[in-house]
């Protein structure tokens, strides 16, 4: 089954190597995504850490739902009716060609950056390469290596119309794997109030145990909805405004109900599995316990599926970044924007092997890019919008590098705490609240600067 899986990626591979297609294709599959496609697209592609979750979850119980479900479903909505129709009218391919209209090309080129960062596939390509790992039984690192040629293969040629196509598959075979996981949980241990004897007092309430700053950090962490260039490159690639608002609404209602399962699968894990080294582990150690051999190969695809979902997505936001927005800006006649494109696929699947290296832990890279980039590149999106609370470009470019620069320092400084460790940070402060700060202090300064 999971041999099955690859070999049809090897497949798509080969068909999208033996077309090229035009740039508007390649980048927005022709700006024409229905209501259905916009769905089942933008849902599988906002949920791929599901190994992340599986940790989350088993570490701390219903809070997780709270801390990564409800705070997106509030941004996600607030993003579909205040974002996504402005951001449909808007002829742009891409978040940094979206600041360039507005802030000019500093701010574009930095902005490229900070979404290469924001839409690393360093925690996706980790957890597939865990996957590979447990399946295979072969190192991290060869595991890595095998699981980005496996992702960029199909995206190398094929471009959004690829990430769009397998997408709509995965979709599928996400919602299909944790409905198939729930039954047999069910069928196996009983239902999960009996088992509740085992899993922490903490695990059942809203905060799980953690301390309010946590809470509130992982609150200001969803913000990366309003940042996030797949959000906007459905919304630039959709049919029309309408499509973009209501495709956002109805992926809001899916997330809804896919975080039940995977919280209730999350929640059997911790009850069954009482001592667990590897907590990103949860799903895979558990399945193994539960399904016969066919419906467990099924259900690894159809993880698999749900991972590749995003890392593709993450794949080809970085890359337009990187090679159209930054190197493509600075050396236009040099190298053709899909050429660019392709060869930042390369680049990126090499960085995103050393980050999972250097920080193996999904929770720990969602956590670390979310709290020095949020800073940097939540104002210039948002204010982009409202001309009224736009500043200078000059004013705007000290915000998103400040806000960055003091979010990094500030972790930097706090390194050796660890996730969840307040001492070891500057006055016991997160960092993302000292960068968004600044961040904010110096667009206000702007803003004065701009009515005197």
């Amino acid at each position: 089954m999971i041999s099955l899986f690859f070999v049809t990626l090897v497949h798509l591979t080969i068909r999208y190597s033996k077309n090229k297609l035009p740039l508007s294709e390649y980048l927005l599959a022709g700006r024409r995504l229905t209501l259905p496609v916009f769905v089942l697209t933008m849902f599988s592609t906002w949920y791929g850490g599901i190994l992340g979750v599986g940790e989350f979850g088993y570490k701390y119980g219903i809070s997780s739902w709270i801390l990564q479900g409800v705070p997106y479903y509030f941004f996600a909505i607030l993003f579909a009716f205040i974002f996504a129709a402005k951001a449909r009218k808007m002829e742009v391919a891409s978040i940094s060609e979206h600041i360039l209209q507005v802030y000019g090309p500093y701010a574009s080129r930095t902005s490229a950056l900070f979404t290469m960062i924001l839409s690393s596939p360093a925690p996706y390509i980790l957890m597939i390469a865990v996957l590979v790992k447990l399946m295979i039984g072969m190192s991290l690192l060869s595991a890595l290596i095998i699981s980005t040629i496996f992702s960029i293969g199909y995206l190398f040629r094929g471009g959004f119309v690829a990430d769009r196509n397998t997408d709509i598959i995965f979709s599928i075979l996400m919602f299909f794997g944790f409905m198939m996981f729930v039954v047999f949980l069910f069928a196996k241990y009983g239902s999960l109030s009996t088992l509740m004897i085992n899993v922490p007092k903490s695990h059942l309430t809203w905060h799980g145990g953690n301390e309010p700053q946590f809470i509130v950090m992982w609150f200001l962490i969803a913000l990366w909805t309003w940042v996030d260039p797949s959000f906007y490159q459905r919304c630039y690639a959709a049919k029309d405004a309408n499509v973009a608002r209501k495709g956002i609404l109805w992926s809001v209602l899916f997330w809804f109900l896919f975080d039940c399962m995977t919280m209730i699968c999350a929640l059997y894990a911790k009850a069954v599995l009482l001592v667990l080294p590897d907590p990103m582990l949860a799903y895979p150690v558990l399945a193994e316990m539960t399904f016969p051999p066919f419906f467990k190969g099924l259900f690894f695809v159809c993880l698999l599926a749900t991972i590749l979902s995003t890392l593709n997505s993450q794949f080809f936001v970085s890359a337009i970044a990187v090679g159209r927005d930054f190197f493509h800006s600075l050396f236009p006649n040099r190298i053709s924007e899909d050429r660019s494109i392709q060869i930042s696929l390369l680049l990126i699947g090499v960085l995103s092997i050393f980050m999972a290296l250097w920080i193996p832990s999904v929770i720990k890279l969602w956590y670390t890019i979310g709290t020095i980039i949020i800073p940097g590149l939540l104002l210039p999106m948002v204010t982009s919008f409202f001309p009224k609370s736009q500043t200078s470009p000059q004013w705007m470019l000290a915000s998103m590098l400040l806000g960055f620069g003091v979010s990094f320092v500030c972790l930097c400084i706090g390194w050796s705490g660890g996730l969840g460790i307040y001492d070891a940070f500057p006055l016991g402060i997160e960092p993302i609240f000292p960068g968004l700060a600044v961040s904010i202090f110096v667009w206000m300064m702007g803003l004065l600067a701009k009515k005197a």
